[in-house]
């Protein structure tokens, strides 16, 4: 009975449902990027690079390579999400990616080839939001549990 208790407790880990929640997240946000009208100029889309003009929800400029970074990054949250470890590893180690693109997006040229992903002010402001709250994330829901683990 005990062992079913432990199993349980590790099954639901907040830490391990709030990496699948993101996870799902990214997998509706990179299929809505691939819908027209909720995507606005979905017709100038380009597979990568700043002259895709197509814009998720009219504010972030999204291209075919974009949609599918987040594809892949949902698809990442929800097969690590099967472990407490994974869990954090994703949200921590994701979380540092978005900030490290987020201060790609602050120093590059938006009208150049260093924008391939592409990136706009919104996005900078999301990629920013999302590194932090999903490393607090991570950290917060993991507090502690190391001499439990």
């Amino acid at each position: 009975m005990a062992t079913r208790t432990g199993a349980r407790a590790r099954t639901s880990h907040p830490v391990r449902r709030a990496a699948q929640v993101v996870g799902a997240v990214f997998l509706l946000v990179g299929v809505l990027g691939f819908v027209p009208g909720i995507t606005t100029d979905y017709s100038t889309m380009t597979f990568a690079g700043y002259d895709s003009e197509a814009k998720l929800l009219g504010l972030f400029q999204v291209s075919v390579l974009h949609n599918l970074v987040h594809l892949a990054f949902g698809v990442a949250g929800l097969a690590l999400s099967r472990t407490v470890s994974g869990a954090r590893t994703y949200l921590v180690g994701g979380g540092a990616l978005y900030l490290v693109l987020w201060l790609y997006g602050l120093v590059i040229d938006y009208e150049s080839r260093a924008n391939f992903v592409p990136l706009n002010t919104a996005d900078n402001w999301l990629h920013l939001f999302l590194g932090v709250g999903m490393i607090a994330l991570g950290v917060m829901l993991t507090r502690g549990n190391r001499a439990r683990r």
